[in-house]
């Protein structure tokens, strides 16, 4: 198969001749009881050593065969008897000989918060994956990837006109919304809704009430059926509140992180926007449903959902495990949207009545809300 672009100072004849004679010696020192196990090796010859056949009569010499001949260097992929191995090693035309190890597909795992709230049931026994439900993702923005499906987005901060993200937070709570279902990374909680990146967050993980603001209203200009804001701030603002309150009233369900200022004594330490009463304000728990230390509380708390080590997609194509009810949230808001591929006529509060009443009861609500979600539950109760 190899094309002569090789040069070679030697004719095939005689190259042929120095490729036996450097290996057939030892390989018949070696072969007293037979040929042994096949195996197979990919062999790299020394420029010009593979033109005209010369390997290839090495190889067949030794009782081989020849699977495979590269194009793009002098190397070869054969099958050889064990014993022969020697034989080739010592073979001066020949650069190096490694073993064909085999590789696996590491294939796609699923993050233990996506199975913890039934998502995993929902879409293997429904077939319910949160089609036609679109959600934006207000945060550093998306960084394109090849578990994500981005369909548009926008940014609302001056010098990063993109909404591509140069932070990481953003690309890896897209991921626990709506990682795709394939045969690599991680698997979503709805991962065929429609995911739009709005960046309202620069790169270091700031912004403000106005940036927030202004990824509100577009949302609902885009019509925009989930909003998740896994950002927050210790002070209230009148224009932010006005902005949700204007997309409750337009129907979008928003849902954002409860804060990570955990608890002190009986102070109530949930931020904005999760304080405000039409958003859905979400807390974390670990793999065994334990309130993370760092999450907030107050009388204002919906429910709780995975935010410890929790494994998605990030930057440079890659995968990270972060925690913090940032990583809560976006469970949160894949649950609403499966339920709302589910029933379409569902509400922004009918969506909020569901998760909560069917969340699993943890202990008081002041720390745990009405408890860790249970889209399963959720979506069966309709």
């Amino acid at each position: 198969m190899f094309k002569g672009k090789f040069l070679s100072n030697v004719t095939a004849g005689a190259l042929a001749a120095v490729l036996l004679a450097g290996g057939s010696g030892a390989y018949a020192n070696g072969t007293g009881n037979g040929p042994g196990e096949m195996k197979e090796y990919l062999v790299g010859f020394e420029p010009g050593a593979a033109a005209n056949g010369g390997a290839a009569q090495l190889v067949t010499g030794l009782g081989g065969d020849v699977e495979h001949e590269f194009e793009f260097a002098d190397i070869m992929h054969v099958t050889l008897p064990e014993q022969a191995l020697q034989g080739i090693q010592n073979n001066p035309n020949v650069a190096f000989i490694e073993e064909n190890y085999e590789a696996e597909a590491y294939g796609q795992t699923v993050p233990y918060g996506i199975e913890n709230i039934g998502a995993v049931d929902v879409q293997q026994n429904d077939g319910n994956t949160g089609d036609g439900v679109s959600v934006a993702v207000l945060d550093t923005g998306i960084q394109p990837h090849e578990d994500l499906n981005v369909l548009g987005g926008a940014s609302f901060i001056s010098g990063e006109t993109t909404w591509e993200d140069f932070n990481g937070h953003g690309t890896h709570v897209a991921g626990t919304v709506a990682a795709l279902d394939n045969d690599l990374g991680v698997l979503g909680v709805s991962p065929d809704v429609d995911l739009y990146a709005v960046k309202v967050l620069d790169a270091n993980g700031g912004g403000s009430h106005a940036s927030i603001a202004q990824g509100i209203e577009w949302a609902v200009q885009n019509d925009m059926d989930i909003v998740n804001m896994s950002l927050g701030s210790s002070t209230g603002s009148t224009t932010l509140r006005q902005a949700v309150d204007y997309a409750h009233s337009e129907g979008v369900t928003l849902v954002a992180a409860a804060g990570n200022s955990g608890s002190f004594l009986w102070l109530n330490t949930i931020g904005y926007p999760a304080k405000y009463d039409n958003v859905i304000a979400v807390g974390a728990v670990d793999e065994n449903n334990n309130r993370a230390s760092f999450s907030s509380v107050g009388n204002e708390l919906d429910v709780m959902a995975p935010g410890v080590g929790t494994h998605s997609t990030y930057l440079d194509n890659s995968y990270a495990s972060l925690s913090g009810t940032s990583m809560a949230s976006p469970h949160v808001a894949g649950a609403a949207a499966l339920l709302l591929a589910h029933n379409p006529s569902l509400s922004n509060e009918g969506i909020r009545s569901a998760l909560n009443s069917t969340a699993i009861p943890l202990g008081s609500h002041f720390y745990y809300g009405n408890g860790v979600i249970d889209v399963r539950a959720a979506v069966d109760a309709q």
